[in-house]
């Protein structure tokens, strides 16, 4: 029995195989290219991995991640947190490639529950929208912060009268009050506000286009509270296949709600887990605050773990970590139906 690793990089691949007992058998660098694609799996081949192992299987690596899959490969992704974690308790900590290559297989070997490899189809094009929506947001947010400080500088004191500058109504307001300026930052600021409508038509029409693609999933996931059409829209798209996940813990740990025990002797606590998923962990956290804000069952929870003894951070985290389960078990009920 040999387990492979595979350290992904823009340009190359970086391949380990050790056997059952973690001891390196061969290591290799290959061309992260369609060639080097090809390359791999015959490379593989000599070797016969029960498992690959793979760091960057949803970005730089996700290309090698599905050929080795149709090659017929078990692939499970490796988060990069524990390839960090396998070298600080290195002896010398050093980082190289063909390092990290040979701790990606050791890990693969050790850890059954490792998710695998997100599936291609529909709900990669959902993430692919959702992953678009997020960046126009960015760029509207950046566009607006610079359409501010010109503002400042052309009509000192303008936001008692104009609000956000993101809404259609105070990019009105904002072009009348530029109207008739000749000044240089005044045509910039023009330009900007016809930047910020033509952002906000894109984000409507592909807000839209994810409503449609996530509607056909059926996943149920709105009517836990707190989630609407697009938050459930984007956990989909962060989660992807939940069969990907054996048990709720193993989801839980995915996406950063489990906490870590970090009790001593009569204290009991647990710490922030700043592993998993931190987008999918975002989501699920402005979840937990609305059902304390407006649900009467998740104000109840969250009550009965402070008056246990928990800090409100950690009967916050709490409620997470019961939002997570309860996300698996739809998401599972979904899939059987």
């Amino acid at each position: 029995m040999s387990v492979a690793g595979i350290d992904s990089h823009k340009d190359t691949l970086a391949v380990a195989v050790v056997d059952d007992q973690g001891r390196e058998l061969d290591r290799t660098e290959i061309e992260n290219s369609s060639r080097g694609h090809h390359t791999l799996i015959g490379w593989l081949g000599r070797h016969q991995p029960t498992r690959v192992g793979i760091e960057g299987a949803g970005s730089n690596g996700r290309v090698a991640a599905l050929r080795l899959k149709d090659a017929g490969y078990e692939v499970v992704e490796v988060p990069p947190q524990l390839t960090a974690q396998a070298r600080r308790r290195q002896r010398t900590q050093a980082k190289s490639d063909p390092i990290d290559a040979l701790l990606i297989c050791r890990i693969a070997l050790r850890e059954p529950e490792l998710p695998q490899i997100r599936p291609s189809g529909d709900i990669e094009d959902l993430r692919v929208l959702v992953h678009h929506r997020r960046e126009l947001q960015s760029e509207r947010t950046r566009a607006a912060s610079r359409l501010h400080a010109d503002l400042e500088q052309l009509q000192p004191g303008y936001q008692t009268r104009i609000g956000r500058l993101t809404a259609e109504r105070n990019l009105d307001r904002a072009r009348r009050l530029l109207s008739g300026d000749g000044r240089v930052r005044a045509e910039v600021a023009r330009e900007r506000v016809r930047r910020l409508r033509q952002l906000n038509r894109q984000i409507a029409r592909i807000t839209e286009e994810i409503g449609v693609l996530s509607a056909t999933f059926g996943s149920g996931l709105t009517t836990i509270t707190g989630i609407a059409e697009l938050s459930a829209a984007e956990l989909l798209a962060e989660i992807g296949d939940i069969g990907r996940y054996r048990t709720k813990a193993q989801f839980a740990m995915a996406n950063g709600t489990a906490p870590l025990t970090a009790s001593s002797g009569r204290i009991d606590r647990h710490r922030l887990n700043r592993g998993g998923n931190r987008q999918l962990n975002r989501i699920i956290h402005f979840v937990a605050l609305t059902q304390i804000s407006r649900s009467p069952e998740g104000r109840a929870y969250y009550e009965r773990k402070r008056a246990q003894g928990r800090t409100t951070k950690e009967a916050i985290r709490c409620l997470k970590r019961r939002i997570s389960d309860r996300i698996f078990v739809t998401l599972r009920a979904s899939a059987l139906t």
